[in-house]
């Protein structure tokens, strides 16, 4: 590495450590950092309340699950979706939430939630333009906090709360272990930050600490993907909340709850296993197809239905 590029290297990690420092002083000295000034644009697309496929073989006494999965239009989209739908698809007692950052409703994912016929909330909330413009854009808070308030309206006291992005990928072994979550539950997420994996560390069937590699001040330094809550002990609290500040979502997610590591119901045979991974899909360019010679052939109406579903200008 060059000198040139070992200062700019410098320069980087020395922003990131004086952004993390000064959101962490607002928030001491009793500001609300993350929190938006000005209302946030929540709009319902459609609901599916019953499942269609397989609902005779649904136990309707089991504890349901609420998946949050934010997502936002780009190529890759609609197949995340559609791999995580059809994965969804074989988990009894679900009902997925999918919130768009969009002022509008994407008829791709309206289509795709209907053709899958799981039970579903499709919602439109957009990230106020305020945090577009920070250095670190807090992608997926306004998705979630909007899924929050949806299922403190709407979810059943026994339910269960579980945030699964749509780049995941998940075992349904943890679906059945997480059901039973009553206060907060956690496990391993693998694939994710400089240890490969973010696991709480456990001694006598208690959280004592977390194994991650990006500590940052944080007092529960977990992944998205790492924890679920009792929709029950989510009610009880009185101000929950998710930051609109990047890297600290969860943890300002699991201070609003007022949670204690002692709390803290482990999971994943004693946070041993891992069951669900951060894969992160490779991205792809927003291309403009040439389609000069093919008015008349099928490649033409196959680029259509590309440019519907984002996956081209």
């Amino acid at each position: 590495m060059s000198r040139r590029q070992r200062v700019v290297m410098a320069v980087i990690i020395l922003g990131s450590f004086v952004y993390i420092i000064l959101t962490q002083a607002i928030h001491l000295l009793g500001g609300a950092p993350g929190e938006p000034v000005h209302p946030e644009v929540r709009k319902f697309c459609s609901a599916l309340l019953n499942r269609k496929v397989n609902s005779e073989a649904e136990n309707e006494s089991s504890p349901i699950i609420y998946v949050v999965t934010p997502t936002y239009k780009r190529p890759e989209m609609v197949a995340e979706l559609t791999r995580l739908g059809q994965t969804l698809a074989m988990v009894q007692r679900i009902h997925w939430i999918v919130a768009e950052d969009s002022a509008t409703c994407s008829t791709p994912i309206t289509s795709l939630l209907q053709r899958l016929g799981l039970p579903y909330t499709h919602l439109a909330t957009p990230m106020p333009d305020v945090y577009r413009r920070e250095r670190y854009v807090p992608r997926g808070v306004s998705n979630r906090r909007a899924a929050l308030q949806w299922v403190r309206d709407n979810g059943e006291n026994t339910g269960v709360l579980f945030f699964l992005d749509d780049d995941n990928a998940i075992d349904i072994r943890l679906f059945e272990e997480m059901r039973s979550t009553e206060t907060v539950s956690m496990w391993p997420v693998g694939l994710i930050g400089e240890y490969t994996v973010s696991s709480p560390i456990v001694k006598f069937e208690k959280v004592v600490g977390f194994y991650d590699g990006w500590p940052a001040g944080r007092k529960f330094q977990v992944d998205m993907a790492g924890f679920a809550v009792g929709v029950g002990y989510l009610k009880k609290q009185k101000k929950v909340t998710m930051p609109y500040i990047a890297g600290h979502e969860e943890d300002g997610f699991l201070k609003s709850l007022n949670l204690s590591l002692n709390d803290i119901e482990v999971k994943a045979n004693g946070c041993t296993n891992i069951l669900v991974w951060h894969t992160r899909t490779a991205k792809n360019p927003l291309r403009t197809l040439n389609l000069d010679n093919h008015q008349s052939n099928n490649i033409q109406v196959l680029a259509d239905n590309m440019r519907q579903m984002g996956m081209i200008k």
